[in-house]
């Protein structure tokens, strides 16, 4: 898939924080946008840039990543997560509008919650390639596979890992005390 661009003269249009937001919640409802902030910096405590806190279900999440290209090339960096009980909460953390400048920057953070019973994410590797060592992580750590990443090679854990034991549960699926080797 290719994603379309919002520019003039191949210059990337900013649009508002509220522009996005609206965009967002028109596609996916009041609830998807959790909260727009601003992010002050610098001797003049000047709005450095914006971020939106989204959430989103994982049936659609490949839609939201669709819905943010509409504005521009989504920029990603990372995926952190958090394991909340019944699920495995990802933050999917994005860039729009890099290079508009200082107070046009808006980073996009959505959450995704995925179920214990169904630890299946669709991988979004055919939209932005640089996710697969974030996707790859993710996989080993939380247990999540990710739908349609071609590559889910440990990346962190050695060879020998079993993985079954997932570093960053704290359920059965974590690691035992005897696990944990003490570093010193």
């Amino acid at each position: 898939m290719s994603f379309p661009m919002n520019s003039v003269d191949n210059v990337t249009v900013a649009k508002s924080p509220a522009e996005v937001a609206d965009r967002i919640r028109s596609v996916f409802g009041e609830e998807a946008v959790l909260e727009i902030r601003e992010r002050k910096a610098g001797k003049d405590d000047t709005v450095g840039h914006h971020d939106i806190w989204a959430k989103v279900e994982k049936d659609r999440f490949l839609d939201f990543v669709d819905t943010l290209a509409e504005f521009d090339f989504p920029q990603f960096h990372v995926i952190s997560g958090n394991d909340d009980g019944d699920m495995v909460t990802l933050y999917y953390h994005f860039t729009l509008f890099q290079v508009a400048g200082r107070g046009k920057r808006l980073g996009i953070a959505v959450a995704v919650p995925v179920d214990k019973k169904d630890l299946v994410m669709p991988s979004i590797f055919s939209r932005i390639p640089g996710v697969e060592y974030s996707e790859r992580e993710t996989r080993e750590m939380f247990g999540v596979d990710f739908d349609g990443l071609p590559n889910k090679a440990l990346v962190f854990l050695p060879e020998e890992w079993d993985e079954s034991i997932k570093p960053w549960r704290r359920d059965e699926a974590g690691p035992s005390a005897g696990d944990v080797r003490e570093l010193s």
